[in-house]
């Protein structure tokens, strides 16, 4: 059965024959961060996907990861693309280098996951958070209830870690 929502005027599905992304959302919608281990050679890989693109092993076991991380790279969006997204720029959107198997397999890698930086109870983040936050920003998910059974993994910051005493950030105008 497809997943559907909509989350801030825009509507998402998920397809039902994307089995992985089925699974993964549906781990989401209990608020639980788990990712694809390969039963081969032991990594964890996102986004979720049919072959480890390591090994390329076709078999994977689904495990719980702390979703904790600091911030690689970041996207501050200033014109919306939808509507309905206009009423909440600055928004973030953030790429996060998880803790887990960070420096795996080589030391130039990390399990990356995107989200929306968001207000701990899920909200988009206003400007005052959203320019607090850059490259290095210690960060933890949370989840955006979007539908019946479906969750987004979104990024906040993570008040219990340390932060960067200035983190980077690209040069504004």
């Amino acid at each position: 059965m497809s997943l559907q929502g909509n989350y801030l005027g825009m509507a998402l599905t998920v397809d039902d024959l994307d089995q992985e992304n089925l699974a993964y959302f549906g781990h989401c919608a209990k608020h639980d961060f788990h990712l694809q281990k390969c039963d081969e050679c032991r990594l964890l890989r996102y986004p979720p996907t049919t072959a480890c693109p390591w090994c390329a092993s076709p078999r994977a076991s689904w495990t719980a990861v702390q979703g904790k991380g600091a911030v690689h790279s970041y996207e501050e969006v200033h014109h919306a693309i939808q509507p309905a997204f206009k009423a909440h720029t600055p928004y973030m959107v953030l790429l996060v280098d998880l803790d887990t198997q960070n420096g795996q397999p080589t030391e130039h890698e990390a399990l990356r996951v995107l989200g929306n930086l968001t207000t701990p109870d899920g909200a988009l983040a206003p400007a005052d958070m959203v320019r607090r936050v850059g490259i290095g920003s210690r960060v933890r998910m949370v989840f955006s209830d979007v539908s019946d059974g479906l969750a987004l993994p979104q990024w906040t910051l993570d008040t219990e870690a340390g932060q960067p005493a200035t983190p980077w950030r690209y040069p504004q105008e």
